[in-house]
C-alpha cells in the first residue's frame, strides 16, 4: 500500500507539432545519410539493414499524421518528406544497393567528386581529410562485396552497357600522387597553416594516395575486369531482374510522381513522337532540302559546318548563349537567384561515357553553380543543339530553378535541397520551349535542334518502356532514337545505355514538361487577359521542387485566387 501510494504518474510527454516532427524526421534522415566526421558511409550489409529499419520507423511516424489538419505549406512538407523516405526504403527493398553504378558513373566517381569538393581551411579540416582518405579502402571493399552479392543474385547492370567502364576507374589511379584528383584540395595553402604544417599534410596525403587510395581503385578495377564484366547479365530489361516488373513500376512512379502504367507512358510517347515529327518535317520543307528525313538527319550528322573545331569554341558558344538567356530573364520572372553560374567542361575522367551537358549546383552559398558542357569527341557535339541544351541546363532551366529553391530561406532545409526529376527535368524541358518566346531558335537548324531535343525526350517514353517492359532490344531502341532525332550516333548509344542502366528516370522529362504546359494552358484559358507569365512562373517555382500533384494543386489555387481578385 505504501509503495502504491507513493507511486507517481509517468510524466506526460507533449505531442510535437508537425513542424517539430518534420524537423526531427529530417534530422534523423540526415544523420542516416551523413557519416561521422573523418569517416565514409558504412556500406556493410548490417549497416544498410540498420538504416532501413530506422527509416521504416520514421515513415511510420510520418504516416500517422492526419494530413487534413495541416496547413498548406505543412502538407507540402509532409508530401516531400514522405516521398524522400519512400525512395530510400524502396531502393533497399528492391536491392538497388547491389548495383551501385550506371553506364555513366558509379560510387567510385561520386566518391572522388566528394573529395574534390572538400574545402580545407583549418588544421582540423586536414586531419579529417586524411582520415577520410585512409577510409577509402574499407569503403571500396564494402561496395565491391555488395556487387559480388549482386553477381550471385543476378542483380547487375547489363554487360552491354559497361563496355569501357573500367576506364572510369583507371582514370583515378594517378602515377604521381600530387596529380590525383584526391590531392586537389591540398593545392593551395590556407593562411591558418604555416609552411611546415602545410607541407606535412601534403606529404601525408600523397603517401595515403600512393599506399591506400590507388591500391583500392586498382583492386576495384581488377574486380570489374576479371569478375563483374564477365559475370554481368545479358538481358537489358529491368523486368528481367528479380521482382523486376514491380521494381520498374516503382521507379516509374518515383521518377514521374504520377500513377501511370508503362503501357500508358508508351502510348503517350508514340503520340508525341508523331506530333513532333510533323513539326520537324515542316522545318526541313522550309529549307528546301531535297531528300528524305533520314537524308536530312545524315546531313546534320556528317557536315562539318555543324560541329565545333575546338573545345574552346564550344565553351565560348555555350557561354555566349548563356548570357543571351540571362538578358531575357526579367521579361519572364519577377524573382531571380543571387547565385551565379559558370560554364565549364565535363571532367575528363567521365567525359567519354557522359551525356552532352549537365548542371552541377552549388552546395554552399559561397559557391557558384556550373553548366557542364561535354567537350569530348567534338565531332559528336552539334552546335545546332546548343541553344536548347543551354536553356535547359543553365537558365531559365536548372540553374534558375535549383538556385531559387536553395535561396528560399523560409522553407525548411529538406525543401530547399529537394529535387525530383518530374519537376526539375520537366522544368528544364519547359525552359527549352520557353526559348521560343525568348527570341531563340531564329535559325532553322537551331529550331530543328530544339525539336530534336523535344523528340529525344518523347522518344524516351517509347524506348525506355519498350526495353524494360516490352522486350525491345538495345539495337531496336537505338534505331528508333536514331531514326527520329538528329542526335549523333555516339549520343544515341550513350543515351540508350543510360536508359538501360537507370530504369524509368528518363520518363520524367517529357511527362513533367507536358504537365507544366498543360497547367499553363489551363491558367491562360481561365484567366484570359489577366494571365501574367511572371506570376505563373512564380507559382510554379515558388515552393521549390515538388511532386506534380502538389504543383497542380498550387496552380489551381492560384487560378482561383486570381479570379476572386
Amino acid at each position: 500500500m505504501l509503495l502504491a501510494g507513493c507511486a507517481s504518474k509517468a510524466p506526460e510527454v507533449a505531442t510535437p507539432t508537425f513542424a517539430e516532427l518534420a524537423a526531427q524526421i529530417w534530422q534523423a534522415e540526415t544523420t542516416l545519410r551523413t557519416p561521422a566526421p573523418g569517416n565514409l558511409t558504412d556500406m556493410s550489409m548490417a549497416g544498410l539493414a540498420e538504416r532501413q529499419q530506422q527509416r521504416l520507423l520514421l515513415q511510420q511516424r510520418l504516416l500517422a499524421v492526419d494530413v487534413t489538419k495541416l496547413s498548406e505549406q505543412e502538407q507540402i512538407d509532409h508530401a516531400i518528406l514522405a516521398y524522400r523516405l519512400a525512395d530510400e526504403i524502396d531502393q533497399y527493398r528492391f536491392d538497388a544497393h547491389f548495383m551501385p553504378l550506371t553506364s555513366e558513373s558509379g560510387f567510385h566517381t561520386f566518391l572522388a567528386m566528394s573529395f574534390q569538393r572538400s574545402v580545407l581551411r583549418q588544421a582540423d579540416d586536414y586531419q579529417l581529410y586524411l582520415q577520410r582518405l585512409a577510409a577509402i579502402p574499407g569503403y571500396m571493399t564494402q561496395q565491391t562485396a555488395l556487387m559480388r552479392e549482386g553477381l550471385a543474385r543476378g542483380i547487375t547492370q547489363p554487360k552491354v552497357v559497361l563496355a569501357g567502364f573500367e576506364q572510369s576507374i583507371s582514370s583515378y589511379i594517378a602515377v604521381d600522387a600530387e596529380q590525383s584528383v584526391f590531392f586537389q584540395p591540398l593545392q593551395r595553402k590556407p593562411d591558418s597553416l604555416d609552411e611546415q604544417q602545410w607541407q606535412q599534410f601534403r606529404q601525408q596525403a600523397a603517401e595515403l594516395i600512393r599506399t591506400q587510395v590507388n591500391p583500392a581503385y586498382q583492386a576495384f578495377y581488377n574486380f570489374m575486369v576479371a569478375d563483374y564484366l564477365p559475370g554481368a547479365r545479358e538481358d537489358i530489361a529491368a523486368s528481367s531482374l528479380p521482382n523486376g516488373s514491380a521494381f520498374y513500376q516503382n521507379r516509374l512512379e518515383h521518377y514521374t510522381t504520377l500513377q501511370l502504367t508503362p503501357a500508358q507512358v508508351h502510348q503517350t510517347g508514340l503520340a508525341e513522337v508523331a506530333r513532333i515529327r510533323a513539326e520537324m518535317q515542316q522545318v526541313i520543307d522550309s529549307l528546301g532540302f531535297e531528300g528524305s528525313f533520314a537524308d536530312f538527319i545524315n546531313y546534320l550528322r556528317t557536315d562539318p559546318q555543324f560541329y565545333p573545331t575546338s573545345a574552346d569554341e564550344l565553351l565560348r558558344y555555350a557561354a555566349w548563349l548563356s548570357k543571351r538567356a540571362d538578358a531575357q530573364l526579367p521579361r519572364f520572372f519577377n524573382l531571380l537567384p543571387r547565385t551565379p553560374y559558370g560554364v565549364v567542361e565535363v571532367p575528363a575522367e567521365i567525359a567519354p561515357k557522359y551525356t552532352t551537358g549537365r548542371y552541377s549546383g552549388a552546395s554552399r552559398d559561397d559557391q557558384a553553380g556550373f553548366y557542364w558542357v561535354n567537350t569530348y569527341a567534338l565531332n559528336r557535339r552539334p552546335l545546332y543543339e546548343m541553344e536548347a541544351l543551354t536553356l535547359h541546363e543553365a537558365v531559365p532551366g536548372h540553374h534558375l530553378q535549383i538556385s531559387l529553391a536553395r535561396e528560399q530561406s523560409e522553407l525548411a532545409d529538406f525543401r530547399r535541397s529537394f529535387y525530383t526529376s518530374a519537376f526539375g527535368e520537366g522544368w528544364g524541358l519547359y525552359a527549352e520551349y520557353l526559348g521560343l518566346e525568348m527570341g531563340f531558335y531564329q535559325d532553322p537548324y537551331s529550331n530543328f535542334g530544339r525539336l530534336t531535343y523535344e523528340m529525344w525526350r518523347a522518344a524516351r517514353l517509347v524506348v525506355d518502356t519498350g526495353m524494360h517492359t516490352k522486350g525491345w532490344t538495345r539495337q531496336q531502341a537505338m534505331d528508333f532514337l536514331a531514326e527520329n532525332t538528329a542526335l549523333s550516333m555516339h549520343n544515341v548509344q550513350t543515351e540508350i545505355d543510360r536508359y538501360i542502366s537507370w530504369p524509368a528516370q528518363a520518363l520524367s522529362y517529357k511527362l513533367g514538361e507536358l504537365t507544366i504546359k498543360r497547367l499553363r494552358k489551363q491558367a491562360e484559358e481561365q484567366l484570359a487577359d489577366r494571365f501574367d507569365i511572371r506570376e505563373f512562373h512564380a507559382v510554379v517555382l515558388g515552393n521549390g521542387s515538388v511532386p506534380l500533384a502538389v504543383l497542380e494543386q498550387q496552380v489551381e489555387r492560384y487560378i482561383k485566387q486570381k479570379q476572386q481578385q
